[in-house]
């Protein structure tokens, strides 16, 4: 089977694969103390249900690396961002930036499992990431060709 790209395999799968895969596998990768208190923005009236959070959005963090690379802190601030009311919501909505102590302490920590980079251009995936990415998608794009078969013939490399 050719190499499969994060391109050609749903996002959700990706992200819960890679996730599982960071909370068994790798030490550095651990939810704060804090974690449990914290919002995810301004906009949320509580902290996560999911106690997996932490790992979903490493998981996420990953992936926009892989696509997007090299990223900064402000840039996937942006990402993560929301549309907050003003007023008493006559006025039309404006986009506000995701905090970014969860997104820092993320990419301190993926740094340290040696799976991102810091350059002069931002963070990106160093090549043991990218093996990671390319591997969990590649067995995803393998379970989605066995449950259905009519979609082999997208993943499977081209007959000579």
């Amino acid at each position: 089977m050719d190499v499969v790209s994060v391109k050609d395999v749903p996002a959700d799968l990706l992200i819960k694969e890679l996730a599982s895969y960071l909370k068994a596998n790798t030490a550095q990768v651990r939810p704060p103390v804090w974690a449990i208190y914290v919002k995810t923005g301004a906009n949320k009236d509580r902290p996560p249900m999911d106690e997996d959070w932490w790992y979903i959005r490493a998981a996420s963090v990953l992936r926009r690396l892989y696509l997007d690379g090299p990223v900064g802190l402000s840039r996937l601030r942006t990402y993560y961002g929301y549309r907050a009311k003003i007023g008493q919501g006559m006025r039309s909505e404006r986009t506000r930036k995701a905090g970014g102590a969860i997104l820092r302490k993320i990419f301190h920590q993926l740094e340290q499992a040696g799976l991102v980079a810091k350059t002069k251009r931002g963070r990106v995936l160093t090549p043991e990431g990218r093996s990671l990415v390319d591997k969990i998608a590649t067995k995803i794009a393998r379970d989605l060709a066995k449950a259905r078969p009519e979609l082999a013939k997208y993943i499977a490399p081209p007959k000579e």
